[in-house]
């Protein structure tokens, strides 16, 4: 059998418009909006998205593009913002970010590094202020959490430790904004946990051990 080529109106509106073998879209394939606007466009086989592909926003801005194999995401994508910034650029496989990937947010990358089955795996993530100011950053190793560091608005830095399921677990230590600790010691499901506390003119005024806080100030 031969390709046969389809269009599908409404009203004079055209919703859609490709190729069928068999019955299954195969080739070239569109989409659209109600008011005429284009919604997806792609390739097809047998039936499943397969081959390059794009998907738009009412306004036509991008929502990605990418390609596709047997209907699953499968290579590399690139996924926009309704404003058009960048949200993802990077690889799929079988439907899920697999290898390389960055996320951005608000023009900034929030994680650098590598997806293994749409986990964030290996890598750098990062948050920031609303002004764009560092807060947090950490170093992902094997889906683990690493060493991370948070910041004051400022840019001083504020908590440096182990972090394990984006909790503080581990030796860690908190600073004042004028860089003198706060506390050192170990820290447990976010929580002091044993350590050493200090006042801005560095004198120890409490323990804690076992998360029991014990004050040496009388």
């Amino acid at each position: 059998m031969e390709v046969e080529k389809k269009k599908y109106y409404n009203n004079d509106i055209l919703l859609y418009e490709g190729e069928y073998l068999n019955g299954f879209k195969n080739g070239k394939f569109k989409k659209y909006f109600n008011d005429g606007t284009i919604k997806y466009e792609g390739e097809y086989l047998n039936g499943h998205a397969n081959g390059k592909f794009k998907e738009y926003y009412p306004d036509e801005t991008l929502i990605y593009e990418g390609e596709y194999l047997n209907g699953l995401e499968n290579g590399k994508f690139i996924e926009y913002y309704k404003d058009g910034t960048l949200e993802f650029v990077g690889e799929y496989l079988n439907g899920k970010k697999n290898g390389k990937g960055k996320i951005y947010f608000k023009g900034r990358i929030e994680f650098d590094g590598e997806f293994l089955k749409g986990q964030k795996w290996n890598g750098k993530e990062k948050r920031y202020y609303d002004d764009g100011n560092l807060k947090f950053e950490i170093e992902l190793i094997n889906g683990q959490n690493g060493i991370g560091k948070v910041y004051y608005p400022n840019g001083k830095l504020k908590f440096e430790g182990k972090y394990i399921n984006g909790q503080k677990n581990g030796e860690g230590k908190a600073y004042f904004e004028d860089g003198k600790v706060e506390f050192e010691g170990e820290y447990l499901n976010d929580k002091s946990w044993n350590g050493k506390g200090y006042n801005k003119n560095g004198l120890m005024t409490y323990q804690i051990k076992d998360g029991i806080f014990y004050n040496l100030v009388k």
